[in-house]
C-alpha cells in the first residue's frame, strides 16, 4: 500500500511555512502540530468586516474585501472544520448578526454572487454574468441555514427562519436530488449541522442522507484519466470511513489514494486542476493560496486512510 513518506511531509510542511497565508498556517498547525484552534479563530478574524460577514478573499477566487454570502460561507466551514462549538465567540456572533440582517438575500436564499464581485480580481465563475452550475439555492444557503440551527439560539428570530429555510431546501432536494457537485457539498454539510445541532427529528433526516448518499454515487467520475480537471473525485464527498457514499465507493476512493500520491508536483505538493480567464497576478498569488489549503485537504483525506507513513 503506497504511503507518504516521513521525509516528503517533511518537504510539504516546509512548503506550508514559506507560502501559506496566516490562517491556512494556523490550520496547518491545528491538523498537524497539535496546534490551538484560538490561532484559527485569530487569523480568520482579519477577514471579518464590521458587519459580522466575511469578505477579504477568504475564498481566495474572490478578492471582494465586502461582505457576501459565499465568503461567509467559508468560515463557517473553516469553524466547522475545527469542531468550534463556542456559541458566544465574536466570530460566530458576527456571522449570526450579518445573517440575521437579511443582507444579500433573495427572499429565502442567499445570494450565490453579489454585483461587488465584479469590482475586484476573480475567477470567472464569480461574476455576474456567469452561467456557472454552481449557481444554486443551495449553495451557499443551505451552509448558512445549517451554522443558524448549530449556532443561534433557539429562541431567536434568526433561528425560525433558519429552520423554515432549512425545511423548505429539505423539500426541494427530496424533489429533486440530481444537483450538482457544490450545492449538493452545501446539502451534505447542512445534514452535518442538523446531526450537530441535535434536531434531526424535525426533518427526514434519514431520507435525506439516503438521497445524498445515492446522488454522491451517481456524480463521481470513476475514469481517473479525468480526475486531473474539473471533476467529481470521490474525496470532494468522502472525507473519512463515516462520510456519506463511502461503503459504495471504497474501491474507487483506493484509486484515488493511490492517485493522490502520484501527483505531487516537483515541489512536493499539488497543483490546482482549474485556472482563471484574466487578472493574471492576482490569480498567481491566490494559486499559492489555493495550493496551500489543498495541501491541508490531501493530508487529510490520506491520514484518514491510514495513507500517511
Amino acid at each position: 500500500m503506497k504511503t507518504l513518506a516521513p521525509a516528503d511531509l517533511k518537504v510539504i510542511k516546509n512548503w506550508m511555512y514559506r507560502n501559506a497565508r496566516p490562517l491556512d498556517l494556523a490550520r496547518w498547525k491545528f491538523h498537524f502540530e497539535a496546534g490551538g484552534v484560538e490561532a484559527v479563530l485569530e487569523a480568520l478574524a482579519a477577514y471579518q468586516n464590521e458587519d459580522g460577514g466575511f469578505g477579504h478573499a477568504l475564498e481566495a477566487d474572490a478578492w471582494n474585501p465586502h461582505s457576501s454570502p459565499i465568503q461567509t460561507a467559508t468560515a463557517v466551514e473553516r469553524l466547522l472544520e475545527v469542531h468550534f462549538q463556542d456559541n458566544s465567540h465574536p466570530a460566530v456572533q458576527g456571522i449570526l448578526k450579518y445573517l440575521d440582517s437579511g443582507a444579500e438575500m433573495d427572499g429565502n436564499t442567499w445570494m450565490n454572487v453579489v454585483a461587488s464581485f465584479n469590482d475586484y480580481p476573480h475567477a470567472p465563475w464569480w461574476h455576474t454574468t456567469s452561467s456557472s452550475t454552481a449557481r444554486s439555492i443551495f449553495n451557499p444557503t443551505a451552509i448558512l441555514a445549517g451554522f443558524i440551527l448549530r449556532f443561534a439560539d433557539r429562541d431567536s428570530r434568526l433561528y425560525e427562519r433558519g429552520l423554515g429555510i432549512a425545511k423548505e431546501l429539505e423539500e426541494l432536494f427530496l424533489q429533486d436530488p440530481h444537483i450538482e457537485m457544490h450545492p449538493l457539498l452545501c446539502v451534505v454539510k447542512l445534514l452535518e449541522c442538523i446531526g450537530e445541532a441535535g434536531v434531526r427529528e424535525q426533518f427526514a433526516y434519514t431520507e435525506l442522507n439516503a438521497a445524498a448518499g445515492k446522488r454522491i454515487t451517481e456524480l463521481l467520475e470513476r475514469n481517473a484519466s479525468d480526475w486531473s480537471g474539473y471533476s467529481c473525485k470521490p474525496s470532494f464527498f468522502i472525507k473519512t470511513r463515516e462520510s456519506l457514499g463511502f461503503t459504495d465507493n471504497a474501491v474507487l476512493l483506493k484509486k484515488e489514494l493511490d492517485y493522490t500520491l502520484d501527483i505531487r508536483n516537483q515541489e512536493g505538493v499539488w497543483d490546482l486542476t482549474w485556472s482563471w480567464d484574466g487578472f493574471e497576478q492576482a490569480f498567481a498569488i491566490s494559486e499559492n493560496w489555493w495550493k496551500a489549503s489543498i495541501v491541508i485537504e490531501k493530508l487529510l483525506f490520506l491520514r484518514a486512510f491510514g495513507r500517511l507513513g
